[in-house]
C-alpha cells in the first residue's frame, strides 16, 4: 500500500449505521435505545460480535464500558476510538453510535489492508452517556475518571424504580474494575456536530479544540399576591412583571459580551399560577456557555448584580449559582495531527468548540484526547430528524483513519 492513500468503505459504514439503528428504530426512522435496555443489549451484542470477527479481544469493566483491543507490534498504551451506543427517547441514528461505527470501520479497513498496527488499537463504547434513563449524563466515563462516585451511581433509578446496578446485571454487562481504561496513547471521539455551524459555513470537518465551560444560575423574584381585579397597578408587587424586566436586561447585557456566548432561560415557574391572582414568586434558570473563562466571569458578574441594574417594582431578587464547569481543552498534539490529516485529504474544515458535553471531556483528564465533528443537517440532534449526509460521514471517518495511522507512526 506504499504511496497509495488508504480510505474506508463508505457503503460498509452506511450499512453499519443502519444495522445499529435497527436496535430501537422508531416509526419515523429515529432511535430509542436507552442505556442498559433490551435494545442497548442487542446493539452491544452486535458490536461485540463485529469486533470478535476482526480478531479483537473484548473486555467489560465494572460500569459496563466495552473495550475491544486489536493487538499491535508493541505494548504501548492503545490508540482508542469510540463513543456511546445509548440514545435519548426518539433520538437520531447518528448521535454517539457514529463514533462507535466510525472506529469499527477504521479497524475493518486496517485489517482488510493487511496493516499491522505498531501501537495497539482499541474501540470503546461508554455506558449511559445520555443520562436519559439514569441521571447524570456521561455517567460511566465520569466514574472511571473520578468525577462521580460509583456507589452513588449504582443506586441511581429509572422511572420504574430499577437501579443502574440491577439493569447492568440484567443485560449481562457487569464486568471487572481492572478492565477500566486508564492509559492511552490517544483517545479520539468522532461525533456529529449537533449544531448548525458546519453546514451553514459549507464545511466538512470540525477540529474540536475544547468543550466549552458552563454556568447555571437560579433567579428568584419575590413579590406579593393579591386580587387580580381589585388591586390598582400602581399598588402591585407583581413578581412576573419584574421578572420580565429582569429577563430583558439579562438578554441585553449578556448579548453585548461576545458573539460566541450562548445563554438560555430554560426553566420558569410562576406562583401561585392562577389567572385571577397576582404572581408572588417567579423562579427561572439562566444557563450560559463559552470557552473563555474571562467571559464566563463577566456573565456571573451580570447575574450577581441584577438587583442593582433593574427596576424591581418593589419586588426582591436572589441569584444562586446551581453549578458550573470549566472549559476542557483537548490535546494540542492530537489536534495538530487531526488538522494535518484533514489537509492531507483535501477536505474543508474549521477549528471549533463543542457546546454539548461528551465522554471525551471527562476522559481528557486522564488520557490525551480530542474530537472530530461532521455536519448535522439544520443542526438537528436528539430528535428523529437528526441526519448527517453519508458523504460527510465517510469523509469524517477517513480523517479518523488518517489520524490513527499517522499517530501510530509517531
Amino acid at each position: 500500500m506504499e504511496g497509495q492513500k488508504v480510505l474506508i468503505n463508505g457503503d460498509r459504514l452506511k450499512a453499519s449505521l443502519e444495522k445499529f439503528a435497527d436496535f430501537g428504530r422508531t416509526e419515523n426512522n429515529g432511535v430509542t435505545r436507552l442505556a442498559l435496555s433490551k435494545e442497548d443489549e442487542e446493539a452491544r451484542n452486535y458490536f461485540r460480535s463485529c469486533c470478535e470477527e476482526l480478531g479483537m479481544i473484548v473486555s467489560i469493566d465494572d460500569m459496563g464500558n466495552m473495550y475491544a483491543l486489536l493487538e499491535g507490534e508493541t505494548e504501548h498504551p492503545p490508540i482508542v476510538m469510540g463513543s456511546h451506543l445509548d440514545s435519548v427517547k426518539k433520538g437520531g441514528r447518528f448521535d454517539g453510535v457514529f463514533g462507535v461505527a466510525a472506529g469499527l470501520e477504521v479497524i475493518r479497513t486496517i485489517v482488510d489492508s493487511s496493516i499491522k498496527p505498531r501501537i495497539p488499537l482499541m474501540l470503546v463504547n461508554f455506558t449511559n452517556e445520555e443520562g436519559a434513563r439514569f441521571e447524570p449524563s456521561m455517567m460511566a466515563s465520569g466514574v472511571i475518571t473520578g468525577k462521580f462516585e460509583k456507589e452513588i451511581m449504582m443506586r441511581k433509578k429509572d422511572e420504574n424504580g430499577i437501579t443502574f446496578e440491577q439493569a447492568l446485571k440484567a443485560i449481562g454487562y457487569d464486568g471487572d474494575k481492572k478492565n477500566r481504561l486508564t492509559k492511552a496513547t490517544a483517545l479520539l471521539e468522532m461525533h456529529i456536530e449537533q449544531g448548525p455551524v458546519l453546514e451553514a459555513e459549507n464545511l466538512t470537518i470540525g477540529v474540536v479544540e475544547c468543550v466549552v465551560g458552563m454556568v447555571c444560575y437560579e433567579i428568584t423574584v419575590s413579590g406579593e399576591s393579591n386580587h387580580a381585579g381589585t388591586t390598582p397597578m400602581s399598588m402591585r408587587k407583581d413578581a412576573l412583571f419584574a421578572a420580565n424586566d429582569i429577563i430583558a436586561e439579562i438578554r441585553k447585557q449578556l448579548g453585548k459580551l461576545d458573539s460566541e456566548l450562548v445563554f438560555t432561560i430554560g426553566r420558569m415557574n410562576t406562583y401561585p399560577n392562577i389567572h385571577t391572582v397576582i404572581p408572588n414568586k417567579v423562579i427561572f434558570t439562566v444557563e450560559a456557555r463559552h470557552k473563555d473563562p474571562l467571559i464566563m466571569k463577566q456573565v456571573e458578574s451580570v447575574l450577581q448584580d441584577l438587583d442593582t441594574s433593574v427596576e424591581l417594582e418593589d419586588c426582591s431578587l436572589t441569584a444562586i449559582k446551581l453549578w458550573d464547569r470549566n472549559t476542557v481543552w483537548f490535546d494540542e498534539r492530537i489536534l495538530e495531527q487531526i488538522e494535518e490529516s484533514v489537509k492531507t485529504l483535501g477536505y474543508s474544515y474549521k477549528t471549533m468548540a463543542s457546546g454539548a458535553g461528551h465522554d471525551a471531556q471527562f476522559m481528557a483528564s486522564v488520557v490525551p484526547t480530542a474530537m472530530i465533528f461532521v455536519p448535522s443537517i439544520k443542526g438537528k440532534s436528539h430528535c428523529e430528524e437528526e441526519l448527517t449526509p453519508w458523504e460527510d460521514c465517510e469523509k469524517g471517518v477517513n480523517v479518523l483513519l488518517e489520524t490513527v495511522l499517522s499517530l501510530g507512526k509517531q
